[in-house]
């Protein structure tokens, strides 16, 4: 199980651990063929009768969703009722199973998860390729159909490997699943990571050069970076310099308070007004979902004022 750091002190807590402590609130609130670019699937929501956040947006801005395990106490039926009527159009991480659930709301699944291997054992590895490649083979084609525009993997942990070898392996794997996102229209997102104590421990791909020769030898439009900022703030800053100069190898972001991964506000170091501008001034047309813990007794308001804080 994925560990992530505690509120205030860094500590590592599980992330049910985690979740567990937004529960009672939340459930307290709620419960009374080809993939097209985001900002096209957002009008598609609209059109199904959602507004309050999109009818404020302006021409550039950045089409939000949100991390569906930062929420995963509250039920998945009144979570995607809740996430529509704030006029979210997308959410992100959805296993295959619950795709159509968010469908029903009228969301788009922003990224979906199709068990291509795991954090730990990803791309680095040989003998985690094949179950990878079939996970592709069979789920992009679904993917396709239903309008999930990407699917995600991982990098894997180090286990005392060097980065040459690592990165060779994740490039013979890319090479192989390539096709198999092209012939779709789906694009494949490998995560960067952070590796720092209470964050993902003896991850390989917790560099952003790292992640870039790897992509950039794959060299598909079909096979780009998710760039975490939170997990990226912690590994090396430099977040809007970064972003701006890998831009073409970005098909994904996603947000987090640092330090703790709590809400995007005052309390934490980053200002996301400025990131998002930037990731706008890229032209990027894909997906920004929010994937930070909230600590507020009210968790749909913190998701809320972080809408509304990266609306441009």
């Amino acid at each position: 199980m994925a560990e992530f750091p505690g509120p205030r002190d860094g500590t590592p807590v599980s992330r049910r651990d985690a979740l567990r402590a937004t529960g009672a609130a939340s459930l307290g609130l709620l419960v009374g063929g080809t993939a097209t670019s985001a900002s096209a699937l957002a009008t598609g929501a609209r059109q199904a009768g959602h507004g309050e956040f999109e009818a404020r947006r302006s021409a550039n801005a950045i089409t939000q969703s949100v991390a569906r395990w930062c929420f995963e106490e509250i039920p998945l039926v009144p979570f995607c009722r809740g996430v529509a009527d704030m006029g979210l159009t997308a959410m992100d991480l959805l296993t295959v199973e619950e795709w159509p659930v968010a469908h029903d709301h009228g969301l788009t699944v922003s990224c979906g998860d199709v068990a291509a291997g795991t954090i730990e054992d990803g791309l680095n590895e040989p003998s985690n390729h094949r179950g990878i490649i079939e996970a592709f083979e069979r789920h992009i084609p679904h993917a396709a159909r239903v309008e999930v525009p990407n699917v995600i993997c991982f990098f894997g942990n180090r286990r005392g490997m060097e980065n040459g070898v690592g990165i060779e392996n994740s490039i013979r794997c890319l090479a192989e699943c390539a096709p198999i996102a092209e012939s779709e229209g789906v694009t494949i997102l490998v995560e960067v990571l952070n590796s720092k104590p209470g964050g993902h421990v003896d991850y390989i791909g917790d560099r952003m050069d790292y992640a870039l020769e790897i992509i950039r030898a794959v060299d598909s439009q079909r096979v780009k970076i998710l760039y975490d900022i939170y997990h990226m703030q912690i590994m090396e800053g430099d977040i809007i310099r970064t972003l701006t100069d890998a831009s073409p190898r970005i098909g994904h972001y996603h947000t987090g308070g640092v330090p703790g991964r709590a809400e995007i506000d005052d309390s934490q170091e980053l200002n996301y007004p400025p990131i998002v501008r930037a990731i706008a001034d890229t032209g990027f047309e894909g997906f920004m979902a929010h994937e930070f813990i909230p600590r507020s007794g009210d968790p749909l308001r913190s998701l809320r004022e972080a809408v509304e804080l990266c609306a441009l």
